[in-house]
């Protein structure tokens, strides 16, 4: 599978073997370039090595007998009569990639810096990364960003309209937005102000018709109004996600773009404010949902790489106020809080999730059709059209509501259930934010704060909530003899016993006394442990597979960056730092592999057992459809790798490096 090792002093002797051979062709200042003709070599190397004809080169592009196509091997011609063979398929994909950027510079004749087509592939997929996929995955929904965004096929509506929502507070937004929409008026963009109250009758009341949501808006130094920008997840997902946003920032702060980071935590301050909480995401079919609650996280991550002005003093009070509204009206109001004194995942919609894909629930709907004596289509148009009503579908569509703003959609751990649960990952998420509020106002404001509503904050009032959700957590969610946290039942009054990745979220969030995450890693880590990464379940609590019980994407064999990252930094609060790094080490040679023999394939999530992106349960996987060169990674990932790095040796990082060997040469042959 893998290519012969090379130093780094082999490296840099061969790099120096490009100046002694071809002085001609290469610049005597700055880095050795190869100076090409753009198109005429593109065609050719398509011709010769994707054998396969997807507009990529990958370890899949096989030989085709008896020629010398796909032997990955290609002679790249230069202007001056020159030739450089680049042989194996991570050079070739990247020569493809630079080939591609200088295609779309417009460049006819592209000087090739040599440094980039012979990358080592841990520093090529980090620069990658840092240069080119977080400008890739800014957003703004403004005159200059709105149009990319509503080109999305999700906006796609029963009578062709684009439909942008406006809370109905923000008076700016909706005259910026309508003098924006008149613009553009081939684009068909209705403009429309939400309600004063927005229940989930109206949210229901508007399929066909679901639209944006939008954000904050600000006004730059001229005084002009723009919209405050974002990053989105990738692919598919071209909004501002709940809990992906967390994962995001945490790159972004670790590639130094703090600005774009304090710019997510805005535009979620403003979710809370116009629409009463951190949505989903910022679409109307999300308007009755959260996502896990990471913002103190957020706010803490960001607020540590700001300049401690009285300015961002001022930010940071404005953001823990926002935090601490949405902890009150979204964690702990009366639907989401048991009786347990722990609180639950819940969805105030009903009726079918619209934006899951056409057929996503067709095998539900094959089992009560016999009930019901008609066919699973006929049922499912009857129940979405309000026809017919089916209390199996009603109780189940609670569930799957909110398993989705658990974000672990769809997992066996939740389905049919995840109502009724008071979760180990929700209400240690709610342990840290308890923990977050306390710290921000001890550490940054004396103890004691006046909030912009006049209310005062004490930090031992969060402090006392903290202590009382540990030992309810500890109560209620740690099994003593299996020494491991589980989901508590509210209606059953009893735990699951469903081995999750989530049983990790203690240690994260610090809630874990020293004592349970030693009995974490040694009962939990074995059981979940992969060769690349941690995976989303065990085997044995996901069950066997049948046409009955299909695979599911947050379940074994499947590993996530949310899961992985966490169980890292849960690992280093207890000081098992080489743990951390030896799991950072899988999962970064999972994404490195992969990102090499797969044209710089980085997508939403991995299959851990085998190591392979290639996932084909449920939506398939984000992040694997381009052509040429991949655009932007996906989100979390990006950040995963760019934290995971962090984490590493020298030599485990010159170990990713050493995956792929350098099979060129380089001639004077004319």
């Amino acid at each position: 599978m893998f290519n012969r090792v090379m130093t780094r002093k082999q490296w840099v002797v061969c790099s120096f073997l490009v100046l002694l051979l071809s002085p001609s062709i290469l610049p005597q200042t700055a880095k050795p370039r190869i100076v090409v003709d753009v198109r005429s070599s593109l065609r050719r190397l398509l011709e010769d090595e994707d054998t396969d004809n997807d507009q990529k080169i990958t370890v899949n592009d096989f030989h085709v007998k008896g020629t010398e196509r796909g032997n990955k091997s290609f002679w790249l011609h230069t202007v001056d009569g020159k030739r450089i063979e680049v042989a194996g398929t991570y050079y070739l994909s990247n020569l493809l990639q630079e080939l591609t950027l200088a295609k779309e510079a417009h460049e006819d004749t592209a000087a090739l810096e040599a440094d980039h087509i012979f990358e080592p592939p841990a520093e090529r997929i980090a620069r990658s990364i840092r240069e080119r996929y977080w400008s890739a995955l800014t957003r703004t929904i403004d005159e200059r960003g709105l149009l990319k965004i509503l080109s999305d096929e999700k906006t796609k509506t029963i009578d062709g309209a684009k439909y942008l929502y406006i809370p109905s507070s923000d008076q700016l937004a909706f005259s910026y937005y309508t003098d924006v929409a008149k613009k553009f008026p081939q684009q068909n963009i209705k403009v429309v102000r939400l309600p004063e109250k927005v229940t989930p009758q109206y949210v229901h009341s508007l399929d066909g018709r679901h639209g944006l949501l939008s954000l904050g808006l600000q006004r730059n130094a001229e005084g002009k109004i723009e919209a405050i920008p974002f990053a989105v997840p990738g692919g598919r997902f071209n909004e501002m996600y709940g809990w992906d946003s967390y994962f995001i920032t945490l790159g972004l702060l670790q590639d130094g773009k703090v600005e774009l980071a304090k710019s997510m935590v805005d535009n979620f301050a403003y979710e809370i404010a116009s629409y009463g909480a951190i949505l989903n995401a910022n679409r109307t079919y999300y308007l009755t949902r959260s996502q896990p609650p990471f913002f103190t996280s957020m706010i803490r991550a960001v607020y540590g790489r700001l300049p401690k002005t009285k300015e961002n003093l001022q930010w940071l009070k404005h953001v823990l106020g926002m935090a601490i509204k949405e902890y009150h009206n979204v964690w702990m109001n009366s639907e989401r809080l048991t009786w347990t004194g722990l609180s639950r995942y819940f969805d105030f919609g009903y009726g079918e999730p619209p934006e899951v894909e056409p057929g996503h629930f067709r095998m539900l709907y094959d089992s009560l059709a016999p009930k019901y004596r008609t066919t699973a289509q006929e049922l499912e148009e009857e129940y979405k059209s309000g026809k017919i009503k089916i209390p199996e579908l009603d109780r189940y569509f609670v569930h799957d509501r909110s398993m989705r703003e658990s974000g672990h959609d769809t997992s066996y751990r939740l389905i049919g259930v995840a109502a009724d649960l008071a979760t180990v990952d929700l209400n240690s998420l709610l342990y840290k934010i308890e923990t977050d509020i306390a710290a921000i106002i001890e550490n940054e404001f004396g103890g004691s704060v006046q909030l912009e509503n006049g209310k005062t904050e004490m930090s031992k009032n969060w402090v006392q909530r903290a202590e009382k959700r540990r030992q309810l957590v500890t109560k209620y969610l740690w099994n003593e003899q299996r020494e491991m946290f589980f989901d508590y039942n509210v209606v059953k009054k009893e735990q699951t016993s469903y081995v999750s990745a989530t049983t990790f979220y203690p240690m994260w969030a610090g809630l874990a006394t020293k004592e349970q995450a030693a009995l974490l890693v040694k009962n939990a880590l074995p059981l979940l442990e992969q060769p690349g990464g941690i995976s989303g379940s065990t085997e044995e609590s996901r069950g066997p597979i049948t046409p009955e019980h299909p695979l599911r994407q947050w379940d074994f064999p499947f590993g996530w960056s949310p899961h992985q990252m966490i169980v890292w930094q849960g690992m280093r609060n207890y000081g098992y730092d080489s743990i951390a790094a030896r799991l950072a080490y899988k999962w970064l040679f999972t994404i490195t592999i992969n990102a090499a023999q797969f044209n710089g394939t980085i997508p939403e999530k991995y299959d851990v057992v085998l190591r392979s992106h290639q996932v084909f349960a449920e939506y398939g996987n984000v992040g694997t459809k381009f052509s040429y060169i991949t655009r932007e990674g996906f989100g979390w990932t990006n950040a995963s790798y760019q934290i995971g790095l962090t984490l590493l040796s020298p030599e485990l990082r010159s170990s990713l490096n050493r995956l792929i060997s350098p099979e060129w040469i380089f001639s004077n042959n004319n």
